[in-house]
């Protein structure tokens, strides 16, 4: 599988590294979660690279490495990422996001958690391990939540979210309102040492995203979105360790996936930016190919 057509670097000299989980543990409504990381690189070859926000093509100056696609979670190996890379994964269900931080991520470190729904329970449905559990297990390696965009969970995760010191929440229903927006952005701007972003799709308006595990009326947009990204990757007191996007189910129309490979490519386009790539000598991917 490639990135946008472009050639594949080797992991070791590539800037970003793409990992493909078609991981599916469980389902409460929808499924084909394992078919989005797939779905989502055919995607992105339907787009162009210059970046109209950015204002510069990302891929002129940049390198990329899409590694070969896993099923089984127990297979993730990351032991020869560097931390001069961005790590993107592609997900397969939010049940993967435990497995690939507790690969990356020091203990005591931030994640922030975009998701239409807590997912802070204990178990579900007997499955330690479901994509209704990764928060409880993030918190439990040690890790800060900043969550934004909840609008469906029970009681009890509630009641957790009002005591827990560790948790930073912004309800859907809040992030409605411009000073609740800003407040968001100036807790990501805040924040300090290793942040680790979760991008669960039904965070956004169904509207936009239409075909997601478990949709939820509600959701942020586009462009709440690419501010999110940019207030997180322009923040200099932090590193950036790693972005998954979860939980999207391919649709004939291709309009999910494609929202999805569009904010692959803001990922990769925002990160570069803020890290100088754009002021770097133009030898990236995109230099090695024929595409007019």
């Amino acid at each position: 599988m490639k990135y946008q057509y472009l050639q594949n670097a080797a992991q070791n000299a590539a800037d970003i590294v793409i990992l493909p989980i078609a991981y599916e543990g469980s389902v409460s409504a929808k499924v084909g979660t394992k078919d989005a990381p797939k779905a989502i690189l055919e995607a992105s070859n339907q787009l162009e690279y210059y970046d109209e926000d950015m204002d510069y093509s990302p891929m002129k100056h940049l390198s990329v490495c899409v590694k070969k696609q896993i099923q089984n979670v127990a297979n993730i190996d990351l032991k020869e990422l560097n931390t001069g890379q961005l790590l993107i994964t592609l997900g397969g269900d939010h049940s993967i996001t435990p497995f690939v931080t507790q690969e990356v991520l020091k203990q005591g470190s931030t994640v922030v958690f975009l998701d239409a729904h807590a997912d802070l329970r204990s178990s579900y449905e007997g499955d330690k391990y479901s994509h209704a559990t990764p928060a409880f297990h993030l918190l439990k390696q040690g890790h800060k939540l900043v969550m934004a965009g909840v609008r469906s969970l029970f009681e009890k995760e509630a009641e957790r979210i009002k005591v827990d010191k560790n948790i930073t929440y912004f309800s859907d229903r809040s992030l409605q309102k411009k000073s609740k927006k800003e407040e968001f952005l100036n807790v990501l701007r805040s924040l300090e040492g290793d942040v680790y972003l979760s991008i669960d799709m039904d965070v956004f308006d169904p509207a936009c995203v239409p075909s997601v595990g478990t949709p939820q009326p509600g959701g942020i947009g586009y462009y709440f979105a690419t501010d999110i990204l940019e207030a997180l990757f322009f923040n200099t007191n932090i590193r950036v360790v790693g972005v998954d996007i979860v939980e999207l189910i391919p649709e004939l129309s291709t309009v999910s996936q494609t929202f999805a490979a569009k904010l692959l490519q803001k990922t990769i386009s925002y990160w570069g930016k803020a890290q100088g790539f754009d002021t770097r000598e133009m030898n990236g991917a995109q230099t090695k190919m024929e595409y007019e």
